[in-house]
């Protein structure tokens, strides 16, 4: 699996000219799984994003967890997380996980963030959805469960 986590001063995603899901402060996590990925790369995900310090402190440090400030998480999946763009001009998306299986994925994450005692949104997956956000810093963080980068 992998994401790229954003901090943000806010988030929100629209369907069809509808708001679906808005969060405050917190992080957007655009969610990109693979064929094989399980429930061992769901935890490392949770763990990883629960408890990344990348928000300040009193001496304006990034030292803080997301439990720490009391950040929302807005969950949105993105099978363009998983595109390969090293060759030719135009992205494979052939290490993207079938839909079926993504969605599944998708929701074993939001269900582990959610049990990790954070309050979590989550896009329409699936769907075509406007993604809004303000970035805070801009800070944006990449991880894969496979640690490949």
């Amino acid at each position: 699996m992998r994401a790229v986590i954003q901090r943000v001063s806010g988030a929100s995603v629209v369907v069809e000219g509808r708001t679906i899901s808005a969060i405050g402060p917190g992080f957007l996590v655009l969610v990109g799984v693979a064929p094989d990925d399980g429930d061992v790369d769901v935890a490392y995900l949770v763990d990883k994003v629960r408890h990344l310090r990348v928000f300040p402190d009193d001496a304006a440090r990034m030292n803080l967890d997301i439990g720490q400030v009391r950040g929302e998480v807005l969950v949105v999946s993105a099978f363009t997380v998983q595109a390969d763009a090293r060759k030719g001009r135009r992205p494979s998306f052939d290490s993207a996980a079938p839909p079926d299986q993504a969605r599944v994925m998708y929701e074993l994450l939001c269900e582990g963030l959610a049990q990790s005692g954070l309050s979590v949104r989550r896009g329409s997956f699936g769907a075509t959805m406007d993604v809004h956000c303000v970035n805070a810093g801009p800070v944006c963080v990449l991880l894969d469960s496979r640690r490949l980068f």
